[in-house]
């Protein structure tokens, strides 16, 4: 039977990891090990975590780290290299298991082939999730479950890389003979190792039947802020993305989405599809061609500022 980690980078915890380790205890398919890596040990609470552990035969460990120590790559990367665990699964601490078979179903469907190196799952939209979001996570997470590989970058462009940290499981062995995440990265580990999968021969499992549940309701300022941080990643690794355009892919979901609130009598939503789809181009735009602008504007425009900081 193959053993399977949890890894959960946290960064001030509260109710949402609560439930998260809640329910990776109750999964079909048992959890070997769940290991934290913990941003700033003052917000650790570790009587209200470790205590659920208590007489479960899923262990826990908790490393603490500093803000500036924290890195999107390294961080997963360092827990990935810990284990000795077959699978890792990758999940992010606002990301909940929507049944007892998540854990299960991502085994299944990264076992179902030697060449599949990750499988990640289907993110359904949390309770009060907005409307734009919602329809964002079905046009991202169909309801179909695929499998990916270079024969299909001609069909589906950069949506053959596409894959989540949020929750996604990895083969630890494949992992590590293509050298894991890259590291001292702002975001984006995910996709950069997934293209160094599919060059390398492996396909990337989208799997629909295993579920959880993750969604945001980010303002203007914050979807401009992600997206430059993506567009980042983007034009740090041409050898992953030159070639690919991500414009096209963020033009589809705009349109796909104008023409469904238009179609569910929803159209007074169409200036903030607007308005949300106008930051996130600028976002873009901006991150592609950051080594041309001022670091106080990057500073601004940044969720990373750890990254900056170690850049310098």
């Amino acid at each position: 039977m193959a053993k399977i980690d949890v890894i959960i980078p946290a960064c001030e915890p509260g109710d949402k990891l609560e439930e998260l380790l809640k329910r990776l205890l109750k999964q079909s398919c048992p959890v070997n090990r769940v290991m934290i890596m913990n941003t700033e040990s003052q917000y650790w609470n570790a009587e209200r975590y470790e205590s659920l552990f208590e007489g479960s035969r899923t262990r826990l460990s908790v490393s603490h780290l500093t803000r500036d120590e924290f890195d999107h790559g390294a961080t997963r990367h360092e827990a990935i290299a810990a284990s000795d665990a077959d699978i890792c699964v990758c999940m992010t601490q606002d990301c909940i298991p929507y049944d007892r078979n998540l854990i299960r179903k991502l085994k299944e469907a990264l076992l179902q082939a030697d060449d599949v190196a990750v499988a990640y799952a289907r993110q359904l939209p949390a309770a009060g999730c907005g409307l734009l979001e919602r329809r964002a996570r079905l046009f991202n997470y169909p309801e179909e479950s695929c499998v990916k590989g270079s024969a299909d970058l001609k069909r589906l462009g950069i949506k053959t890389y596409f894959c989540s940290n949020s929750c996604a499981a990895y083969r630890r062995g494949i992992y590590l003979e293509l050298g894991g995440f890259t590291r001292n990265t702002i975001f984006n580990e995910d996709m950069v190792f997934a293209a160094k999968a599919v060059k390398a021969g492996y396909r990337i499992a989208y799997e629909a039947q295993a579920k959880a549940i993750h969604s945001h309701n980010d303002p203007p300022l914050e979807l401009l802020r992600r997206n430059f941080d993506l567009a980042v990643s983007q034009a740090d690794h041409p050898e992953v993305f030159e070639g690919l355009r991500s414009e096209g892919e963020g033009m589809r979901l705009v349109k796909d989405t104008a023409v469904w609130l238009l179609r569910t009598g929803h159209p007074l939503l169409l200036p903030e599809l607007i308005v949300k789809s106008g930051f996130k181009y600028t976002g873009f735009l901006l991150g592609k061609r950051y080594k041309s602008l001022p670091k106080a504007v990057i500073r601004f425009l940044t969720k990373n500022q750890a990254y900056w900081r170690r850049q310098e």
